[in-house]
This record gives C-alpha cells, structure tokens and sequence, in this order.
C-alpha cells in the first residue's frame, strides 16, 4: 500500500501542493514531489534521474519517474531511540559499477555502531546485490550521536562521519584517535582504511567531532561538515587529515542546563569552526549549491534544521559574527529537515521528517 501511495502524490502537478516563500534571490516555490515516508532520513539521486531514499526503520526506496519500489538485500539495523538505516550514496562511477553505499547503526558487542557498507544494485533496481559491511565503529550502549553521513571525496576515497555515541562532555571518546566514534573516518572503496597515523586508529581521518549530521564538498573539493553542539555551540567545519577539532574539551554551547562544557572556546592545537550556532539549530544535511538555476546562491552552503523547522542558507562570501552571514527559509514544509541536496536540474530538494516528504525548492515561475 506505501508504494501505491507515493505513486499517487508522485504524479501530482507540482501547483496542486505549493507554496512560495521570499529569499534574497526572489520568490521561490516549494512543491511537493513524494508524501508518505516514514521518517525519511537521506536521498541521493541516480543518473538516469531517479532516485534512492531511506527510512531510519530499516528501508530503502527506488523512486522513478511515477513508479516506487523497496529495495531488498539492506543490512540488519539497530533502530534505538536515533539509530537505524541513515545515509545513502550513490559514487561518481555509478553508470558502470551500480554501487550504492549505505551508512546504518549496527548491533555489535558492547552496544551499537556506526556501520558502512556498499552492494550492488540490480539491473532491475528490485535488490542491493552482495551488500557487505566494510567499517564498523566500537560498540556502545545507548541509541544516540550515531553521527552518519557519507560523502565520496575527489580523489574516490570515502568519508563516513560518527558521533560521540552520546557519552556527554565528561566523556573523551572523541578525543582518542584510537577509537572510531565522534571521528571523520576516510575509506578506500575497498573499505580498507585510507589514512594511517601512528597511535590512530587505521582510517581516522579527524578527531574530537560530536555528531556530525550533515557532510559535503564545496566547488573546490574541501570536505565541510556540521555537527551537533549541546546547549548550543553547533558547528560547521572543514576537517583535515591530522586536524583536532575540541569537542568536548572546547565548544561554544554550555552543558544541558548550564554550566561550562570543558576549558571554554579556544585551546592551542585545537580547531575553531568556520561558522557556528548559538542557540542550538540541531543542524541535518549538508549541500553547497553550483548555481545552476540560481547563480546568485552558487557556492553557498544550504542546510536543514532539526529543533527549529527551517530550511538555512550561509554565504562565505558576506563575514559575520559567527562566521558566515546567515538567510532562513521558514514554510509550513520546512518542518524537522533530515536532507539537503541539489537535483539534478538545479532545484534543491529536502525531506521533512514531520510530513514524511520530499520536497523541491526552485525560482517561482
């Protein structure tokens, strides 16, 4: 019956479900293109123009043109409190090899983890062929921060991010290079760790990260991502290789409650971020637009809110206090925004974890 469903709202004329909203850029219309998820988590578009998306319960959706389909062969999940089926990514050489990674939490001795693994999917797009896990973090108890993005990096290696699985500011888990969580973690397409360092855990890429829910490249191929503070304190940053970015030894956020999370905002040999929030926007998907229907907004880093129903837009061109200067969209569908991504036509879509939707932002006609 769920399939069924998205078809009928698939077809619909985009002017039967839309609203405007003014931006800098003018009037933008926002219209529904797919209704009836249930708590979509991430998409990622195919070549032929369809595209996949997951739901946090554990399925993985095949949508064509006005045809929907699960997708069989997903890897078994643990879907406590945050965990389940979370990223989808679809690599550059898609066309000739049809592979498909997916991030997940993962049941493991000692608790959960964050999982990556890649299959194939069919010709037929019924089933992800020969899926296997490739990298698994340590297992921890609990269900939150399981961070999760991925993100296919120029040179074909692949960053997934973690979270601090939770442990809170008394907690170093982060801080340690030896384990995998509250890390940025670099993989070949093998799986096998893409960056050694002495004393590190093979694969850590970055550390001292909190939960990082939102990953990317900008045009000029610099990863950027953006993690969860607490009581504020959310961050964007641009990770490097080596690089310690504080938490929780430093933040711009105070502790649920109050009170001052560790030594304060800035210690030497630690990273400051490129842009941060405070308050807290629980800040999910991650995209710099190529401008391609709206130049004015090429280069520009868009992203969803969690806490607040809004859909943000950064310019690192304009400086600010925090960072970058800041633009928000706020519609009736902006609610609890899970993804952000650029179709392949140049509007942005985002799925709304309050409606269950998918939906396409574009200049007003």
């Amino acid at each position: 019956m769920r399939a069924k469903w998205l078809l009928v709202l698939t077809c619909l004329p985009a002017t039967a479900l839309a609203s405007e909203v003014e931006t800098s850029a003018g009037p933008m219309q926002i219209s529904q293109v797919v209704s009836g998820l249930n708590e979509p988590w991430a998409i990622a578009f195919l070549p032929d123009g369809g595209f996949l998306v997951t739901e946090r319960d554990g399925r993985l959706l095949l949508i064509q043109g006005e045809d929907s389909r699960p997708v069989s062969g997903v890897p078994d999940v643990a879907t406590d409190q945050q965990g389940g089926l979370l990223d989808v990514m679809v690599p550059q050489d898609f066309a000739q090899t049809r592979e498909v990674w997916l991030s997940f939490s993962a049941r493991v001795d000692g608790g959960a983890g964050t999982a990556a693994g890649k299959g194939r999917l069919s010709d037929d797009g019924t089933q992800l062929e020969g899926f296997e896990t490739l990298f698994v973090t340590e297992g921890v108890g609990g269900g939150r921060h399981f961070g999760s993005r991925l993100v296919e990096m120029p040179d074909g290696t692949i960053a997934l991010t973690t979270g601090d699985r939770g442990t809170g500011p008394g907690g170093m888990e982060a801080q340690d290079p030896g384990l995998a969580i509250g890390k940025v973690i670099l993989l070949n397409r093998d799986g096998s760790p893409a960056v050694s360092r002495d004393g590190w855990r093979p694969g850590v890429f970055s550390i001292g990260h909190r939960n990082i829910q939102g990953a990317t490249l900008d045009l000029e191929g610099r990863l950027l991502v953006h993690e969860h503070g607490a009581q504020g304190g959310d961050e964007l940053n641009a990770p490097e290789q080596g690089r310690n970015f504080g938490w929780p030894v430093i933040s711009y956020g105070e502790n649920y409650g109050g009170g001052k999370i560790g030594e304060g905002t800035a210690r030497d040999g630690m990273e400051q971020p490129v842009h941060y929030w405070d308050p807290s926007i629980a800040p999910s998907g991650l995209m710099v637009y190529s401008g391609t229907l709206v130049p004015e907004w090429k280069g520009d880093i868009f992203f969803g809110s969690l806490n607040s129903d809004f859909l943000g837009r950064l310019d690192p061109d304009t400086p600010a206090e925090t960072g970058y200067a800041e633009e928000r969209f706020s519609a009736s569908e902006t609610g609890r925004v899970r993804d952000v991504i650029e179709a392949p036509d140049g509007s942005i879509w985002f799925l709304s974890v309050y409606d269950g939707a998918i939906y396409r932002l574009a200049p007003a006609e």
